[in-house]
């Protein structure tokens, strides 16, 4: 008689793990009780959110897969979140606006499609042991995070680090960035390293004190340096840049370094680096598919292999400039080296780019007004408030 009523209770228990194991919509997790119920899960099928309302630390110990995402979003009195087993989450890792989350234990994570993580102001740390090597995005956005240890990506789609006031470290052995990478606005103290980084759609810099590029050969798009720390920086193995390449307002930078460059698709751009007084980092470029140019305080401009400027070229210094216009005025007669607008101007009071014309002061070779097929990479700003990888990539390249 008891086996008549087992066999069904069995029956019925094994359905209800089912069903737990699987929601085509999405699970929230109320509490700790919640977030264990789930333990009998080798892989959960579909997503899991955690409910604004949770006061508890939540561990989704046992499970290791998740196919959808796995969300936490405004849970302001949650401190923990931990899966001891999980490798695999199919979808995004979100979490935003958790006022009091200072642990994030995810020992054997390794593969993500989506990390986004915003407002997050208490932590400072993270505990995945194997560490995180797969993810076609990153956004990583105001947290007190000091190091991305944990985080260490073979390659990526699209990669935003901002606002992250004590973070010093960004060291990824990525090979390639096939969207974008945007690192600003950090700390002051962070480095930037990609040792195996060999190409990539568009990188931009902002706000770092040293960026380490050895291997990277080919840009696809754009790269840009904006307010950076270092005093030094190269490329030595890069041939090419698909559009423009920009060195803006680094102000202590006196060293530019890009021995193999050849072509830059867009405009080269060298603005407002106070310290730099020599350029002579583009030994054999030869193509600019767009504007040339070079404002600051520099006293010497070397370019020995230029052969084809097809937008404006702009040099302007507060300093003597005299050599620099003398050799290049050729090229833009006779020569036909540069096709746009010529302007060679030193002893200026205020040097400007090609887009806002030539300064007043005292000028060497020959001057006229701003060609409008300049490069505008002078305009990258931070814009406060721009939100999300478009926002950033809408504030610094808006004007391109």
């Amino acid at each position: 008689m008891a086996a008549r009523y087992l066999v069904p209770a069995l029956a019925v228990a094994g359905r209800a793990v089912a069903q737990s194991c699987s929601n085509a919509a999405t699970t929230t997790i109320q509490n700790a009780g919640d977030a264990s119920a789930l333990a009998s899960c080798t892989t959960f099928s579909g997503s899991i959110a955690i409910a604004t309302g949770t006061t508890d630390s939540i561990a989704i110990n046992g499970v290791q897969s998740i196919t959808g995402s796995l969300v936490a979003t405004n849970v302001t009195q949650m401190t923990q979140l931990s899966a001891d087993s999980l490798t695999t989450i199919g979808a995004s890792f979100t979490l935003a606006d958790l006022t009091i989350l200072s642990t994030l234990n995810f020992p054997r994570l390794s593969d993500v499609e989506t990390i986004d993580w915003e407002a997050l102001p208490a932590l400072q740390g993270l505990s995945f042991t194997t560490g995180v090597q797969t993810a076609n995005a990153l956004s990583i956005v105001n947290t007190q995070l000091n190091t991305l240890d944990g985080i260490n990506l073979q390659t990526v789609d699209t990669m935003v680090i901002s606002n992250n006031p004590y973070l010093e470290d960004v060291t990824m052995q990525l090979g390639n960035v096939s969207t974008s990478m945007l690192i600003y606005a950090n700390g002051r103290n962070v480095s930037a390293i990609f040792p195996n980084l060999e190409w990539a759609a568009t990188l931009v810099f902002r706000n770092v004190s040293a960026v380490s590029i050895p291997s990277l050969a080919s840009v696809n798009n754009s790269m840009g340096f904006y307010s950076n720390f270092f005093d030094t920086i190269a490329a030595p193995n890069l041939t090419s840049v698909g559009g423009s390449l920009s060195f803006v307002s680094n102000t202590d930078v006196t060293k530019i370094s890009f021995p193999e460059l050849t072509t830059v698709g867009g405009g080269l751009q060298v603005a407002n680096n106070t310290a730099l007084e020599t350029i002579d980092g583009f030994p054999d470029v030869k193509t600019v598919s767009g504007a040339l140019d070079f404002n600051g305080a520099f006293t010497s401009v070397m370019l020995p292999e230029l052969a084809d400027v097809k937008g404006a070229f702009n040099l302007q210094s507060t300093k003597n400039i005299d050599t620099a216009c003398s050799h290049f005025e050729p090229l833009s007669g006779e020569n036909n080296v540069i096709k746009g607008t010529y302007t060679c101007s030193g002893e200026e009071a205020s040097p400007s780019g090609v887009t806002t014309g030539s300064g007043s002061g005292s000028s060497s070779g020959s001057s006229s007004s701003a060609s409008s097929t300049a490069s505008s990479s002078a305009n990258a700003v931070y814009i406060s408030g721009a939100s999300g990888l478009m926002g950033v990539v809408a504030a610094i390249f808006g004007m391109l």
